[in-house]
């Protein structure tokens, strides 16, 4: 009965304001007149927000239905658990980074959220203590020109086991996970961004098989034990300070399988501070960047096997000559390696060994990073390395490397 109540409400509203409230039809009539666990199938068109979903549902728009918010607040608030939004466009929200105006507020459980498209929204999805949900498919953008000055295309907080699957998230500020372990990220599109995806406090979570580029930073965990980062590929991000997986003070992350290609930096990490916090880097392809790898603090400690390390203007940067002696380096492909293969068993016959030469010029003073590559340093690397100043001090050497 109250339902209908609020629907005759939403009725006499939209008919006797039209000019004033409702220039466009109310979704939220329609949704006050669908019973629960019924299915909306609006006819095609445009209709004014906001929406609330309080009762479990299925709202299917077919791809012809777009969600107006007017540019106030957040356009659809979903509250109901099992609920299903479907083929909608939801456009317009408000552009208060206080009040967190979204595309959709997603504050409930076992909802799915499915192939719909997020325009001129400040930020996309937002998740809030919301459990075992499915995002599939969607294409979200924000507001502004700006990265900095846009919202994050999802936002997770103290939000855990959802499925985040196949979306296209362009042109946004971040992809932000906080205090929400044990997420699944797979197979979306990460682009023109400020930070393709930052987790704080946020462990156990699957990043797989995503395409993040164009960005400033990639992946950057911080306090987030046991991530999975496998098979995603990472490219053109260009920024000076900008690397594509960044990881601090965090523990047992596992970065596998991944092609890591023209950026400025591909890996970012710092010394383990305990002996439990190492990284597994393992059979990934990093090239083409400026920078391969940089560790910083007073000593190493992680495992990095199985790599294949090609056309990098620089391959390894340390923080102190220490910060990478100690990782375990085994079975990985250099492409400067000076050895040869007489066995013929595909394992060099000595050490590929790493010496810190002129390169601590340019990493010292950034402004020389524009010659990297120059003949002058490449004059500069020659000298040193024939007839050095002082002796060289060993970075890391790789006791098996792959010819």
């Amino acid at each position: 009965m109250v339902n209908r109540f609020r629907a005759l409400f939403y009725l006499i509203m939209a008919l006797a304001l039209p000019h004033i409230a409702y220039s466009l039809p109310p979704m939220q009539l329609f949704i006050e007149l669908t019973p629960t666990g019924g299915v909306l199938r609006p006819p095609a068109g445009v209709y004014s927000g906001p929406v609330v979903i309080e009762r479990r549902m299925t709202i299917d728009g077919g791809g012809d239905v777009t969600i107006d918010g007017g540019g106030d607040g957040t356009v659809v608030h979903v509250k109901a658990d099992g609920s299903i939004i479907r083929g909608m466009k939801i456009i317009n929200s408000g552009d208060s980074h206080d009040r967190l105006d979204s595309g959709l507020l997603l504050e409930a459980n076992g909802v799915s959220i499915e192939d719909n498209v997020f325009a001129d929204v400040l930020f996309g999805i937002n998740l809030r203590k919301a459990f075992d949900n499915r995002i599939l498919g969607n294409q979200i953008s924000s507001k502004g020109e700006s990265p900095s000055l846009r919202g994050e295309g999802l936002r997770l907080w103290y939000s855990s086991d959802n499925l985040i699957e196949k979306n296209s998230i362009v042109n946004v500020r971040d992809v932000l996970l906080i205090n929400s372990p044990g997420n699944r990220i797979r197979e979306n599109r990460i682009l023109h961004s400020r930070m393709g995806m930052e987790l704080v406090f946020s462990p156990g979570n699957k990043i797989v098989a995503n395409q993040i580029g164009w960005n400033t930073k990639g992946i950057v965990g911080i306090y987030s034990d046991d991530l999975q980062i496998r098979a995603n590929r990472f490219f053109h991000m260009r920024e000076l300070t900008g690397a594509a997986v960044a990881i601090k003070e965090s523990s047992q992350v596992v970065i596998a399988d991944n092609e890591i290609l023209h950026c400025a930096i591909g890996l970012t990490v710092n010394a383990p501070v305990h002996p439990e916090n190492i990284l597994y880097l393992e059979n990934n392809h990093i090239a083409y960047n400026d920078v391969a790898m940089y560790f910083y603090g007073e000593k190493g400690g992680h495992v990095i096997h199985g790599n294949r390390f090609e056309s990098n203007l620089l391959t390894v940067a340390v923080s102190a000559p220490t910060s990478a002696l100690a990782n375990d380096w085994t079975g990985n492909h250099w492409d400067d390696y000076a050895g040869f293969d007489l066995n013929a068993d595909g394992i060099g016959d000595t050490p590929h060994n790493v010496y810190l030469y002129s390169d601590r010029v340019w990493m010292e003073r950034p402004m020389t990073r524009f010659f990297r590559g120059s003949s002058i340093l490449e004059l500069i690397d020659f000298i040193e390395m024939l007839a050095p100043f002082s002796k060289p001090e060993l970075i890391l050497g790789d006791p098996a490397p792959l010819m």
